[in-house]
């Protein structure tokens, strides 16, 4: 085996399997990257966690047919520190690699391909949506996937695609996340459009579909996701089980509605959370009339006030809010204004972009009972 690459395209895809090896498995050979050449012009670089695994693509020169299984950490950190030229990769005996570049020159003890686990692979054609479109439903909605990992059908978002419109929904059971776009023609069978993405999948598909303006093939058996942009395949175990019934969480007639500026807002949480509880990061919100109050207080620490001034002249209202959940929501919603609209203090507020008339996003977060 043989092969010679650019340095900068190379580190660029053994970064992205980064994500994918596991760092702590107690099953050694996950730590690794299987490099295979795929034909006389390309090496492919695969690696897997057994639930996800990724296949990326590299362009080579001086190909001479063979595969090796390499410790994926290690080469990443010897390839990101060569200089800027061409890498020579060599196979010696005993399954042992060189590496040249320039004046560098490394030999790496590997692995044969039989070690390495195979990967499933997608049989069937299907459907093809723009990556830029998933990539912000992903950005907007990840961040809510529970961390309890026994909620089995909470551990991903849930996908879907009905009457034109792409939705992407997740849930920790305090807080709800609901990204949407029309889409205004998908390519192939949209019945295969409901699906679960485990967390970790969504985490790498977003660093794929980052900066991408071609479209992302989604395909499906009867256990795994397979995900194609950009001559880069993840595949992902589907998660099973019932996602529940989101629109029984999102509030109806919640009618008490201020518009924020996102920025100020945002300042205002994170110093008025300086001094919340860390355990509950709870804030309490005030509105009244001219003006929205934010507090938080510790016995431990103490306490802390902000007062932003606002065009309302309704009913009062004190509620409290996890400070972490909004500005989650305030961090990559988009917009500069943004819109509260509550209810009473045992009652979900509902957070939006303000001007969002087709409501693309929706952000349910539940009330806090702040003693």
């Amino acid at each position: 085996m043989q092969f010679s690459v650019s340095k900068n395209a190379l580190s660029k895809e053994l970064n992205l399997l980064q994500g994918i090896v596991e760092k702590k498995s107690t099953i050694p050979i996950l730590s690794n990257v299987l490099i295979e050449t795929a034909n006389d012009s390309t090496i492919s670089l695969v690696a897997t966690d057994l639930d996800v695994s990724l296949q990326t693509e590299c362009a080579a020169e001086s190909v001479r047919s063979g595969a090796i299984v390499l410790q994926a950490k290690k080469l990443f950190e010897i390839v990101r520190n060569l200089p800027d030229a061409e890498i020579n990769f060599s196979k010696e005996d005993n399954d042992w690699v060189r590496i040249i570049c320039a004046s560098s020159d490394f030999r790496i003890v590997g692995q044969a391909k039989e070690h390495f686990p195979s990967t499933p692979k997608a049989d069937k054609a299907g459907v093809t949506i723009p990556a830029a479109v998933i990539h912000r439903l992903i950005n907007r909605t990840v961040f809510a996937i529970t961390q309890e990992e026994s909620r089995y059908a909470l551990n991903g978002s849930l996908l879907l695609f009905e009457e034109g419109r792409l939705q992407m929904v997740a849930t920790d059971g305090h807080r709800l996340a609901l990204a949407a776009a029309d889409i205004d023609q998908v390519e192939g069978n949209s019945e295969q459009l409901k699906v679960i993405i485990p967390k970790k999948a969504l985490i790498e598909l977003a660093k794929l579909t980052a900066g991408s303006e071609e479209g992302l093939e989604l395909s499906r058996d009867e256990n795994h996701l397979y995900f194609e942009v950009q001559n880069r395949y993840l595949t992902s175990r589907m998660l099973a089980g019932q996602f529940p019934n989101y629109d029984l969480v999102l509030p109806k007639n919640n009618d008490k509605s201020i518009s924020l500026n996102v920025d100020k807002i945002t300042q205002a949480i994170r110093r008025v959370a300086l001094m919340a509880d860390e355990r509950s990061h709870g804030i309490k919100v005030d509105l009244t009339n001219g003006k929205l109050t934010i507090t938080s207080q510790s016995v431990d620490v103490g306490e802390g006030k902000e007062v932003i001034p606002l065009d309302y002249t309704g009913e009062n209202l004190s509620i409290g809010f996890n400070a972490q959940y909004v500005l989650d929501f305030l961090g990559v919603v988009g917009t500069e204004e943004v819109l509260f609209e509550f209810k009473d203090e045992q009652s979900p507020a509902l957070l939006r972009p303000s001007g969002d008339g087709k409501s693309d996003y929706k952000y349910v977060v539940m009330p806090m009972r702040l003693l």
